[in-house]
């Protein structure tokens, strides 16, 4: 498997398993189609003209990652999410003629153009980084200037020029679907702007758990530590072992079924529901070995007039989202029907609450295998 963990982190005011049931309708994007060289080129803009954005540093990009155009290129090219919303919004005009509309971390202004030609009377799209500059020039250029306000700034610090809004829409979802915490934020929007008629989008997520055999890559990924040109450094090993991987998982690899964690209503949970305690209980499809446990989410428009969504399960086409892989420090021997039981703790990190906390307690009391142990990790 390919194993690069992505790059950057998604500002909460930033742009950044299979169906569970057969109803739930899931888009499927299949329906749509160097090197430094030694002299440096001249800008391409014309002399006198202005490239918005251009004088950024990377010591800028570090504190504001969702400024470069990069990692927004990465999202809209992932046809399933952005199709996705696309779909959602075409499909259901209904939601959108004549409303007003609120665009949670707009990033480009993608959904808030979407929005637009459904035919929504406005929409203020918020965004916090530098891209929201860019955001008004692509809105002006495609000529909704008249319909889309794009407002640079935090959530939580900026006034809107109406009280309430009819629809809030928002692609808040992080790895592990909650990592980076922007669900606070349109939480926070919901709660200060949403009409008491009005509709979030989307407004059911779930989080989801299975495990897997993976004994190559956690061979060159974990236990490489023990052992590195005969020296001892497996106290990296440690940490190596604490730090969730951001990964595609081949879903050849499965071993258990997929379990259902966590279901959140952005419509209606509050701030606190994104930090909990569930079990879990998975039972071997095979005689395997279990060396990861692998976690992904789904995503709900339960408002439409046909239900939609997506799934980033390993089952499903692949999504910049990719799965979630936390290893385990036991080599689980695993028959088929035995179960592996045990609960996930989610909170988030007290210091900085972007980044999430997770501990396993897992256990196995089976013919060839009994262990219980408790592991944490920390997703930065």
């Amino acid at each position: 498997m390919d194993r690069r963990k992505g790059s950057g982190s998604r500002d909460a005011n930033g742009g950044l398993a299979e169906a569970t049931a057969s109803r739930l309708r899931f888009e499927d994007a299949d329906e749509v189609a160097g090197e430094v060289g030694m002299e440096v080129e001249e800008s391409p803009a014309a002399p006198g003209e202005e490239v918005i954005g251009n004088d950024k540093t990377s010591a800028d990009y570090y504190f504001d990652s969702y400024s470069h155009f990069g990692i927004h290129e990465e999202m809209l090219k992932d046809v399933v999410r952005t199709r996705s919303y696309q779909n959602v919004i075409t499909q259901n005009n209904f939601l959108f003629k004549d409303k007003i509309v609120l665009d949670v971390g707009a990033g480009t202004g993608i959904l808030s153009l979407f929005c637009a030609k459904a035919g929504a009377k406005h929409v203020y799209a918020i965004e916090c980084s530098q891209m929201a500059d860019m955001a008004k020039e692509i809105v002006k250029t495609n000529g909704f200037s008249e319909v889309i306000t794009v407002i640079k700034g935090k959530v939580e610090e900026i006034d809107l020029p109406v009280p309430k809004v009819d629809v809030i829409i928002s692609e808040w979802m992080g790895y592990f679907l909650l990592f980076e915490n922007m669900l606070d934020t349109v939480l926070f929007a919901r709660d200060k702007w949403l009409a008491d008629d009005g509709v979030v989008l989307p407004d059911k997520a779930s989080l989801h758990l299975t495990a897997i055999e993976d004994a190559e890559y956690k061979e060159d990924k974990i236990e490489f530590w023990n052992n590195v040109y005969g020296f001892d450094m497996s106290c990296i090993k440690k940490q190596a072992m604490m730090e969730p991987l951001v990964d595609t998982v081949d879903q050849n690899q499965i071993v258990t079924n997929c379990q259902l964690l966590k279901t959140m209503d952005i419509s209606k949970m509050s701030s606190g529901d994104a930090s909990f305690t569930v079990p879990f209980k998975l039972v071997a499809e095979r005689n395997d070995f279990i060396h990861a446990l692998v976690a992904y989410f789904n995503v709900s428009f339960t408002k439409c007039h046909k239900l939609m969504g997506f799934s980033t399960g390993p089952r499903s086409k692949s999504t910049h989202w990719k799965q979630t892989v936390l290893y385990l420090e036991d080599v689980v021997t695993i028959c088929e029907g035995e179960t592996l039981s045990g609960s996930m703790t989610v909170a988030n990190n007290k210091k900085n609450p972007r980044d999430i906390d997770i501990t396993l307690k897992y256990a196995i009391n089976g013919n060839r295998c009994k262990v219980s142990r408790t592991q944490h990790y920390k997703m930065r």
